[in-house]
């Protein structure tokens, strides 16, 4: 995602802050003495404000060293009927909230925008709040990266763990304090200070995908402080912290969350929808058998694919497909062009088209702009939390036997989401001090909504089952459609209006709401233009590191 040099103005002077909080701890006396943190807002273009906050950097130790936590608001366009602050989280982990709430917001309902101040937040150890840097440049950074999506075969699973022990060491080398105070429970303890901060009584919350994590760990932490908390394309708190039984010494976080089965029934969906599509799915035609011939083809014989804008050339292959086609599904708009690159590899076209033709899907997903910071979090940002929550088998073999298992159990996507996040095998075990590894089962004050796409290839929809139940004071929206996110990502009227009034009201849609498709992602009739902008900016946030490198977006 770019960001103009306008508004990064706004962030040199919270940079400049955040630099000096990192390393000058306050004394007990002036911290005690000392009100909470006030904001001074900068101007940073087209009505966006940004500011840097103060938060301690141990929580256990409130008036120690401080971290800077990087924000960026849009004011309510009705002032006089102002209910407060709605804060954003994209997911991950490791997305920009500042970076998603300036895509947004000026896009979401005129009666949010109207009554809420927008407000994205960078989470601690992410882009310009206080940053886990374990190199000295982003070349070194994703130099660390193996040279392929994903391992398959057995020498490519030892060049993975190679590459987790090298990125892990280095963590461990450089990243500073904030590798030990990373976990969803500080950010949560963040988010309670920036309500306090913004003046609110209770918090309204929108968070997607790891974002609902993110809103869980808050809900059971400040029970009492829930106004509104929508938690959208949603991941069961259990299976990613620990897993039942003993899942957590044997059986990976991307495997417990069951990535693959939802990635798998959602393919199947598409297949389906695009047989029905007939010309309009440029892959129809028994498009589940065409595929698989596909993907059996290029494990002996990859594609040659020239890209458009680099003019550089390189394989495409079997864990290319796959990682390629696992990022498509997340945004039904561009399943157009998914099957229209399928199509192209099937049938052997020129590397030239088909590198124009990936490039079409990489642009759909937000991946085609290369970001503008020296040294995004691209790299560090997931690892950094994801390993500070979770509990995580440490043995090579343990991984490895689980990607078979997963493969074995759910097909094509197996493999990808078992080695999702792989760096926990070696991660420093300092690393999330303060996690939050349950009880999930607090009584809020204001009733969670919870939101569940039926066929979402990231977080499946028994996530968001699993999380209504544990929630004692939820409601579970159901949408019988497609993709990573329903609410404004989908484009779906039913779950919009519902999701709208909610936020607005704190009060639930009836028990039971199933809200249904409009129509096949592959009708004539091109998706909402705002739906598809929003689909993207979250996608472009929340597809795995896998899904970057077969686009050759992170690394080459």
């Amino acid at each position: 995602m770019t960001h103009p040099k306008q508004w990064r103005r706004g962030f040199a002077v919270a940079a400049a802050a955040t630099a000096a909080l990192t390393t000058v701890p306050l004394s007990p006396a002036h911290a005690a003495a000392a009100p909470a943190p006030r904001v001074a807002w900068a101007a940073c273009e087209d009505g966006f404000e940004c500011a840097t906050v103060p938060a301690p950097l141990d929580y256990d130790r409130p008036r120690g060293v401080q971290i800077g936590i990087s924000l960026l608001r849009l004011r309510a366009a009705d002032p006089a009927r102002r209910i407060g602050s709605l804060l954003l989280n994209p997911g991950g982990p490791g997305g920009s909230g500042v970076d998603f709430a300036r895509a947004v917001a000026r896009s979401l309902p005129a009666e949010i925008q109207g009554r809420f101040d927008i407000v994205g937040f960078d989470p601690r150890g992410i882009y310009r709040s206080t940053p886990l840097r374990c190199f000295d440049t982003y070349e070194q950074a994703i130099a660390v990266l193996p040279p392929f999506a994903y391992p398959e075969a057995t020498a490519e699973e030892r060049r993975q763990r190679v590459s987790d022990d090298q990125l892990a060491a280095a963590c461990a080398r450089h990243g500073g304090a904030i590798l030990n105070h990373m976990s969803s429970a500080d950010a949560a303890r963040d988010m309670d200070l920036l309500r306090e901060v913004l003046g609110d009584k209770k918090l309204s919350y929108l968070g997607y995908s790891y974002g609902s994590l993110l809103g869980q760990n808050y809900a059971n932490l400040f029970p009492s402080r829930v106004r509104a908390l929508v938690i959208d394309a949603v991941v069961d708190p259990v299976a990613w912290s620990t897993g039942h039984g003993r899942d957590a010494r044997t059986v990976p976080v991307g495997t417990r969350i069951a990535s693959a089965d939802g990635a798998g029934r959602t393919l199947e969906e598409f297949f389906r929808l695009c047989d029905a599509a007939g010309p309009d799915c440029a892959f129809s035609g028994d498009a589940s058998k065409r595929y698989a011939q596909l993907a059996n083809r290029l494990r002996g014989h990859p594609a040659t694919i020239v890209d458009p804008f680099s003019g550089e050339s390189y394989t495409f292959t079997h864990s290319d497909l796959i990682a390629t086609t696992l990022g498509a599904l997340y945004s039904p708009q561009i399943w157009p062009d998914l099957a229209f690159f399928l199509d192209a590899v099937d049938d052997q076209l020129t590397p030239a088209v088909l590198g124009q033709r990936l490039a079409t899907v990489r642009a759909g997903l937000g991946l085609a702009a290369q970001p503008q910071e020296e040294y995004p979090s691209d790299v560090e940002g997931s690892p950094g939390v994801t390993c500070s929550d979770t509990v995580n088998p440490r043995s090579l073999a343990d991984w490895q036997r689980s990607a078979d298992r997963a493969e074995q159990r759910y097909g094509y996507f197996g493999r990808i989401w078992n080695w999702a996040w792989s760096a926990c095998g070696s991660w420093p075990r300092t690393a999330g001090q303060d996690r939050h590894l349950g009880p999930w089962t607090a009584r809020t004050a204001a009733p969670v909504l919870v939101v569940g796409n039926y066929f979402d290839p990231a977080t499946r929809y028994q996530g968001a089952v699993a999380a209504s139940r544990l929630l004692p004071n939820s409601r579970l929206l159901s949408y019988a459609g497609w993709g990573h996110g329903a609410y404004f990502i989908a484009g779906n009227t039913c779950v919009d209006t519902k999701v709208t009034q909610y936020l607005l009201t704190s009060r639930v849609p009836a028990a039971g709401t199933v809200c249904r498709p409009e129509g096949s992602p592959f009708d004539p009739a091109p998706a909402s233009a705002l739906s598809a902008s929003a689909a993207s900016a979250l996608s472009s946030v929340v597809v795995p590191e896998a899904v970057r490198r077969s686009f050759r977006t992170t690394a080459g």
